[in-house]
């Protein structure tokens, strides 16, 4: 049997307070999840609702992974900051990939560092 995870990148370059990035962390979490499958999305909280949090250097980065992602039919969401606090509005700011088949996710991010 499979186990599910999903992957949240964030972008390096950007150096956001603890508490906005956690929030920016939950966004694309919960936004990523609505996109996913319904039996990927059970099989996944079935598993306890595993997530890593991964980082890249820029926005290029998180652009690249998100279509990688698509080309394989896995839920993917780019969170875009409203600028309310502490970065200018439409800031790009995380990404979020999945829930999917572990496997699956790791031929994506596999060389990305944990956060």
């Amino acid at each position: 049997m499979s186990e599910y995870k999903q992957c949240i990148i964030i972008r390096d370059d950007l150096k956001l307070s603890k508490g906005k990035l956690a929030v920016q962390v939950a966004h694309a979490a919960v936004s990523a999840a609505e996109w996913a499958d319904r039996s990927t999305l059970e099989k996944w909280k079935e598993g306890g609702q595993k997530k890593v949090v991964l980082r890249v250097a820029n926005t290029q980065g998180l652009f690249e992974l998100k279509e990688i992602a698509r080309r394989q039919n896995i839920a993917t969401a780019l969170i875009q900051d409203a600028g309310l606090t502490e970065i200018k509005p439409g800031t790009i700011t995380v990404l979020g990939i999945g829930p999917a088949k572990e496997e699956e996710l790791d031929r994506i991010t596999g060389n990305l560092k944990l956060l």
